[in-house]
């Protein structure tokens, strides 16, 4: 069973940064597909950003382009979320998702999308002020 920790959230003013971090156990990052979500007070799960285990590509949601980067390291099997210059409309709950995926060519945002994640932390809370 995987299980993810997230850790890394707080309160920070507009412009600022945070680097939120998603421990894996269970299972190395290597075998898995991880996602960053986000749920607003009052709104949908949205997919954030999502690193592909078989070539490491990387996907970004339109509103966090530029500002956000995903990244991995493998040696502490803990997957990475850089957020600089935050905006109030970034605030909300952050969940780390990951999916197995069955082998290669099946890429993240694939699993963000339309299969659906397979394992899920229970969130950090991200709020930034105006």
């Amino acid at each position: 069973e995987v299980q993810l920790v997230e850790s890394g959230g707080g309160l920070v003013q507009t412009g600022g940064f945070l680097r939120l971090s998603c421990a894996a156990s269970g299972s190395t990052i290597d075998d898995l597909n991880i996602a960053w979500f986000r749920q607003a007070p009052g709104k949908e799960r949205e997919g954030v950003s999502c690193i592909s285990r078989t070539d490491g590509s990387l996907y970004y949601a339109d509103f966090v382009k530029g500002r956000f980067t995903i990244s991995r390291d493998n040696a502490k099997n803990t997957v990475y979320l850089q957020m600089n210059s935050l905006k109030p409309e970034d605030t909300a709950v952050y969940y780390c998702a990951a999916a197995r995926p069955p082998g290669s060519g099946y890429g993240c945002y694939d699993y963000m999308y339309y299969y659906g994640m397979d394992y899920w932390g229970k969130g950090t809370l991200v709020t930034v002020s105006s």
